[in-house]
């Protein structure tokens, strides 16, 4: 009984750190591609510049091809043929076949997503399709101390001529 005891509350211990574990583990999620919702145009995109001024907020965009696992392969075959590597080397890749902009209004309302974006110095982690602000985005997209968005693409969702939805694509 005095075993019994004794081992009882170490049990526990074990059962109860093994299922912590396997829910943290599972509460993280895993990158998935951006999808489009049926129905919606998609875009994808660098943005230039963001204006806000007394009828909203705009921004300038250059799209952008943007592909991913076998499709990056072949557009990079298609598009590198004397590259001299068999692939994107990063599993993705960008072809930008010209440099035209195009400005589009946002919805006040536009649901922004990021993946990695300079968090006041203090946590600059991913983390997957965190929702921000459309006010904040724009804050943090004029810092360029820790990480210059500029340089990511942006899949944006484009309704009755606005912007619907801005999601930040993560680049290794």
């Amino acid at each position: 009984m005095k075993k019994l005891a004794l081992l009882l509350p170490l049990l526990l211990i074990v059962v109860m750190s093994s299922s912590m574990a396997s829910n943290s583990e599972a509460a993280e999620p895993a990158y998935t591609p951006f999808t489009a919702k049926p129905g919606t145009q998609a875009e994808t995109v660098y943005i230039h510049e963001l204006r806000l001024d007394k009828s909203g907020v705009h921004v300038v965009v250059d799209p952008i091809e943007w592909y991913e696992g076998e499709a990056a392969q072949e557009a990079f075959a298609k598009h590198e043929p004397d590259a001299g590597i068999d692939g994107p080397l990063d599993g993705y890749y960008i072809v930008n076949p010209d440099d035209t902009l195009a400005t589009y209004p946002v919805a006040p309302n536009a649901e922004v997503l990021m993946q990695i974006y300079d968090r006041g110095g203090l946590d600059s982690d991913i983390s997957w399709n965190e929702p921000i602000s459309l006010q904040k985005f724009i804050h943090v997209f004029g810092q360029s101390d820790l990480f210059d968005l500029s340089s990511f693409p942006y899949h944006i969702t484009i309704d009755h001529g606005q912007i619907t939805s801005i999601v930040q694509q993560y680049i290794p």
